[in-house]
């Protein structure tokens, strides 16, 4: 950054104590020359293809940016705001995303294996053939975010709400599922062999075709929802509730 400048900011953070001391950061992170810029402000940054692997924007303000393609491996955006960001086709492997607010951002076929999205708001994201295998998303909210084609596999999602989400064809092999609110969520042909959802709320879900071999059921609420055609073989059901549900050989269970 040029000397000039240098002092004059200085100048202008000591007769105007208001003005956020990271402004200079982002100046220097939107420039290249730095990947630490905690709690920046960078609304609708064009950020696309850039390297920020191991990046610190922890809390920052990224409303609207643009990250399509970008690699932001092992990335810190603990209580970052992402809302309606673009991050389609990012690699996010391992990155943090603890309590990040993702409100309809875009992530079309990124990469987010092992990431740390727990307690992140992800209502209505756009998560079509995400890889999320061994992700951890407890506590996370995703109603009616778009997951199709989805791969969770061994996934952590006890308690996330994902009220109304589309899980079509997804894969959630293994995954932890326990006490997930998946209320009208869309399962059709989605995998779930061996998965763990106990005490899961499934009701009025649509589990057609839905392949739910060796799931741990145990006290889940599937009650109206739809299992046409669903493999249930091995499937754990003691103290299921199943009133009303449409069950694989046609019946509707009482």
């Amino acid at each position: 950054m040029h000397r000039r400048y240098r002092i004059l900011l200085g100048l202008l953070l000591i007769a105007f104590p208001g003005v956020p001391a990271f402004a200079q950061g982002a100046s220097e992170f939107l420039a290249g020359t730095t990947k630490a810029c905690p709690g920046c402000a960078l609304e609708r940054a064009a950020l696309k293809r850039r390297d920020l692997s191991d990046a610190d924007l922890t809390g920052a303000n990224l409303t609207g940016a643009v990250l399509h393609r970008a690699r932001l491996a092992r990335a810190k955006f603990t209580g970052a705001n992402l809302t309606d960001a673009n991050l389609n086709k990012t690699d996010l492997k391992t990155a943090s995303l603890a309590r990040a607010k993702m409100q309809r951002a875009m992530l079309y076929e990124a990469d987010l294996s092992a990431a740390d999205l727990s307690g992140a708001e992800l209502a209505e994201a756009k998560l079509q053939k995400a890889r999320l295998v061994r992700a951890k998303l407890d506590g996370a909210r995703l109603p009616e975010a778009f997951l199709t084609g989805a791969r969770l596999d061994e996934a952590s999602l006890r308690g996330a709400d994902l009220t109304a989400a589309n899980l079509v064809e997804a894969t959630l092999r293994r995954a932890d599922l326990e006490g997930a609110n998946l209320n009208n969520a869309g399962l059709v042909d989605a995998s779930l062999r061996e998965a763990n959802l106990k005490g899961a709320n499934l009701s009025e879900a649509d589990l057609f075709g839905a392949d739910l071999t060796g799931a741990n059921l145990t006290g889940a609420d599937l009650s109206d929802a739809r299992l046409s055609r669903a493999i249930l073989t091995g499937a754990i059901l003691d103290g299921a509730k199943l009133k009303g549900a449409l069950m694989p050989d046609g019946s509707v269970h009482e």
